[in-house]
């Protein structure tokens, strides 16, 4: 009678457990790949903000040279007289005018920047006018005599005092007050940028402006 076949079982079973090793290391290895790729880097710190230089200041105020801070139009009665020879010539007339104030920003500014605490600080002149703009000139009288008659001169003199009356009407109407607070805010809205913070001083010199 032939001997039986040896069983072939344990050489399966060793093979088996070979193979099974070798997909136990490999899924070890691929949860190491996939645990190195999921690792997140290194947190990158966010930008430095910007800094405002002096001279990037001094160029935005430089670009806007005269800063037209307020406008107003105005209706004024200039009455001009002149005798000469006991005559007396007359001239009664209504003008209308536009008058604009804000900062001469050629003028003396002073620029001041803290960094640390990002704040500008200027000091800027008063507001002065700027502008005298005649819109119209109605003469509702006019008398003049032989001895005393309009001459080229008075023309001229009603044309200088047709300015200074508008002027003088426009300051005692509050004009330069409000010119100096609305250059203020638009200052702040020009160079406020980057999260710094404007502030606006006057130079204590200059109080008394002259258009």
């Amino acid at each position: 009678m032939p001997a039986a076949a040896p069983h072939p079982a344990p050489a399966r079973v060793l093979v088996w457990g070979l193979v099974a090793v070798v997909l136990a290391t490999a899924a070890a290895g691929g949860i190491t790949v996939v645990r190195r790729i999921a690792r997140p880097g290194p947190v990158l710190a966010p930008p430095a903000p910007p800094r405002v230089t002096h001279q990037v200041v001094v160029e935005r105020l430089e670009a806007v040279a005269r800063l037209v801070a307020s406008q107003m139009t105005l209706r004024d009665v200039v009455v001009y007289e002149q005798t000469r020879f006991t005559a007396t010539k007359r001239a009664l007339l209504v003008v209308t005018g536009r008058v604009s104030a804000g900062i001469d920003l050629q003028r003396a500014t002073d620029v001041a920047i803290d960094s640390a605490a990002r704040r500008i600080v200027l000091t800027l002149p008063p507001a002065q006018l700027l502008a005298v703009e005649v819109l119209d000139v109605t003469t509702y009288d006019e008398r003049a005599g032989l001895l005393n008659p309009f001459r080229p001169e008075d023309r001229d003199a009603i044309q200088r005092e047709v300015r200074a009356r508008l002027e003088d009407a426009a300051r005692r109407s509050g004009i330069l007050a409000h010119a100096d607070q609305s250059a203020a805010l638009m200052l702040q809205q020009l160079l406020g940028r980057d999260g710094y913070t404007v502030e606006i001083r006057r130079d204590p010199v200059q109080r008394a402006p002259t258009g």
